[in-house]
């Protein structure tokens, strides 16, 4: 009986003592998790505030009026298209093919740098017709407002995972290949896809 318990509790001590993660994954892969649920939960409080702001102003501007939606609705497409093709990425380096995911790297990339394209145009048209944060034409301000702090602050999260996606990709053309490393690029990517899809439908469409 002692002999078991010891055995369990170095079990334990292994789990827990440091240098191995407890939920049978890697750290860095944890620490991903990590950070993306607390970066999740900031997206999140944008979005509701942003919600709060629009039922408490009474007249607020009909998006249709206001933006291209059919720009919006490309940019979109762009970036749930290079999020799949990411996961085409993410497939080949567990395969073991760095080539192939050099290639899907690429084109996630790409995908990625239309968005960011599409986002500037759509800035620049929106600041030429007079928005800025404490006013605009539409007569709300908190609606300006909200468009540049959210669509800032996902635009900063595209131009980071860019950079990120950036780096892996020359990383494993040069043969310094990581499946891990590729996937961990995916998981933050992947939110990023996701947190769009949730500003474009509360944003842009409600």
């Amino acid at each position: 009986m002692d002999a078991s318990l010891a055995e369990q509790q170095q079990i334990l001590a292994s789990d827990w003592g440091g240098g191995k993660s407890p939920f049978g994954t890697s750290w860095s892969k944890f620490m991903m998790w990590i950070f993306i649920i607390s970066d999740a939960l900031t997206f999140a409080g944008f979005l509701i505030a942003y919600g709060f702001m629009r039922m408490i102003s009474g007249g607020w501007p009909k998006q249709t009026e206001v933006f291209n939606m059919a720009l919006i609705t490309f940019m979109t497409f762009a970036l749930i298209s290079s999020s799949a093709v990411m996961a085409m990425a993410v497939a080949s380096a567990r395969e073991g093919d760095p080539k192939k995911a050099v290639r899907y790297l690429t084109m996630t990339i790409i995908g990625g740098t239309i968005f960011m394209g599409c986002q500037a145009f759509e800035w620049h048209h929106f600041i030429g017709e007079g928005a800025r944060l404490n006013h605009n034409p539409w007569g709300v301000p908190q609606f300006a407002a909200s468009f540049f702090v959210i669509t800032g602050f996902h635009g900063f999260h595209v131009l980071t995972g860019l950079t990120i996606l950036g780096i892996v990709a020359l990383r494993a053309a040069m043969g310094k290949y990581s499946a891990e490393g590729i996937e961990l690029a995916g998981l933050y990517w992947h939110f990023v896809d996701v947190v769009w899809v949730f500003v474009f439908a509360f944003f842009y469409l409600l």
